[in-house]
Order: C-alpha cells, then structure tokens, then sequence
C-alpha cells in the first residue's frame, strides 16, 4: 500500500484522515508544519501528500510548488474548507490530482486516494 502525508494546520483533521487510511492498509504521516512534512518529504519514500489550502506559514499551493520541484512523480491531493476557482486552477496546474471540499466524506476520501494512486 501506499506511505502518505498529510499537511493540514489542524492536527485532528490530520489524525481523521490517518485513522481512515490506515484502514485501508496505507501508511499515513501527519504533520501541522510545513517545513517538517517539506523534510520528512526529501527524507522519505512517499507516495501522494494531502495538503490543505490554508495553512500556517504557506499555503497549500506553495507546499506543493516546493515539493514538485525536488518529487515531480510525487501525487497530490489539496483540501479545502474555502474553495475557490483560482486555488483549484493553481493546485491543478502544479500538478494535483484531485481537490476536495472539507469536511471531506470518508467514502469520498477513500475513493479519490484510491483514484489517485490508481488502486
């Protein structure tokens, strides 16, 4: 199964969406900072990273910026409690696979992370 990072600035959103993955037998790594998923991200095999929009230093947007260029092969979901059209395009033109509203449904997180690692 797949090893997974979440970026959220909310840890108990972080720790939901580990608790259901794990269910599904990936391996998930929550993180609330950006610069240590950033790290953990460099350091470490990783399959796909959920990331939220909004979070303390960067944003969501950035984060994925910064990854793609040192992972470009690396997957990408983007969340959100604020959607809007530019973010989405922004996400999608660096390269994220899918974008979710939150609070995401635990069958829609399941069916997008699966979509997107192509299981």
């Amino acid at each position: 199964m797949a090893r997974i990072v979440v970026l959220d600035d909310v840890m108990d959103a972080g720790i939901l969406i580990k608790k259901i993955l794990e269910k599904k037998g990936h391996e998930v790594f929550p993180f609330t900072e950006e610069e240590e998923a950033i790290n953990f991200i460099e350091k470490n095999q990783v399959d796909l990273v959920i990331l939220d929009i909004k979070l303390k230093k960067m944003t969501g947007v950035e984060v994925l910026e910064d990854i793609k260029k040192k992972s470009p092969d690396i997957k990408a979901i983007m969340l959100t409690g604020y959607p809007t059209i530019d973010t989405a395009r922004q996400a999608m033109s660096l390269g994220a696979e899918e974008y979710c509203v939150k609070p995401i449904e635990k069958q829609e997180l399941e069916e997008k992370v699966a979509s997107v690692l192509g299981s």
